[in-house]
């Protein structure tokens, strides 16, 4: 129920002082020179109060875009490890540009201005930045917006439904050919590095990411039943990968000479609880093989590709990389299209027989 309070200055100035008060709710009052703009907004806040609308907007007006990213940090990203570096500093970005302002006053337009600078900038390496790393910056900014409105309930609905990410570039797929394959091979067994050849060749027969890899502990390897089973995986899932061939015979070798002050399988000579580092064996093998545009990461696509040239699905591709979805693999469609030729023509024959 609305009430209107005129008041008179001794100056002789009028206004009016509106209340609104309804049952289970804060009263809510303003102050306006006129009294149409008094009974508008009464009728309007008493509206948006029942239609549960009034004090999401109440919460936006209270709260900076700077308060959002703070909290967002502190509460949300200590509970997502994988990258939470990568995430702090994009949304730190984003406070830089949008902190000052209120919730209430950011929309979709006021985030594109934001995402054009943002592609049209230079980092501090002094390149541009891909589209594909503008796109990380905003969804970042996108799950803090849904944070926001699903759990803190500060805002009505996210201003991102209306921002439109940059169009990313068709996936590179870069894999060794057999004559490659062998070159790679041989140089990095003939390299000063010992772990360097066990950890390609379970790159290939894997498909494990370098992290994954460079991350593995004994407790995670079963030797017995030829899996690893790994913990911590970009997509935040437990993976199962499982072991044959030279990559599981050589691995049984590393396994009779592991060290004791660490448990991981390939640790770093000088500090045994991280990682070895093997940037620099790895290119100086590239270059004995003569190896150009080639990354270790390529040695997963290499994994794909030899998959899907030997049959496997698109769903298993994506079963043994790790992938929830398809669209990551179908890059390398047009490498099983011999398989998916027979898989029509087998069903054409049990269809409609010999022709």
């Amino acid at each position: 129920m609305a009430s209107i309070e005129k008041r008179t200055t001794d100056a002789n100035e009028t206004s009016y002082r509106v209340k609104v008060r309804l049952k289970g709710y804060p009263t809510q009052t303003a102050t306006f020179q006129r009294l149409t703009d008094a009974k508008k907004w009464a009728a309007a806040t008493e509206s948006a109060i029942r239609e549960g609308r009034h004090f999401k907007t109440a919460e936006a007006k209270k709260h900076t875009f700077a308060d959002l990213v703070d909290r967002y940090i502190k509460d949300v990203l200590p509970s997502k490890p994988k990258k939470a570096k990568d995430k702090t500093q994009q949304l730190t970005w984003w406070k830089a540009k949008l902190g000052y302002c209120l919730l209430s006053d950011i929309s979709a337009a006021l985030i594109v201005q934001c995402r054009d600078e943002l592609s049209n900038g230079i980092t501090s390496r002094g390149t541009q930045r891909t589209p594909a790393t503008v796109v990380q910056y905003m969804t970042a900014l996108s799950h803090a917006f849904t944070i926001a409105v699903n759990e803190w309930q500060w805002l009505e609905d996210s201003p991102m439904r209306k921002v439109k990410k940059p169009t990313l570039p068709r996936g590179r797929v870069r894999f060794l050919d057999e004559d490659e394959r062998a070159r790679l091979l041989t140089a990095c067994q003939a390299s000063s590095n010992q772990q360097l050849y066990l950890c390609v060749i379970l790159a290939l027969s894997t498909g494990m990411r370098q992290g994954e890899l460079m991350g593995l502990k004994w407790q995670d390897v079963n030797l017995k039943d030829n899996f690893i089973i790994l913990h911590e995986t970009k997509n935040g899932e437990r993976r199962r990968v499982p072991l044959a061939g030279m990559a599981l015979e050589l691995l049984r070798e590393h396994g009779k000479i592991r060290r004791l002050d660490t448990p991981l399988l390939f640790p770093s000579n000088k500090e045994p609880l991280n990682p070895i580092d093997l940037r620099k064996p790895f290119e100086n093998a590239l270059n004995a093989a003569d190896i150009e545009d080639f990354h270790w990461h390529d040695l997963r696509h290499c994994t794909a590709s030899y998959l899907a040239m030997n049959g496997a699905s698109l769903a298993e591709i994506a079963e043994v990389l790790g992938h929830k979805t398809l669209a990551m693999v179908k890059r390398y469609a047009h490498l099983s299209e011999g398989h998916v030729s027979n898989v029509v023509a087998s069903m054409n024959q049990k269809i409609f027989g010999g022709v």
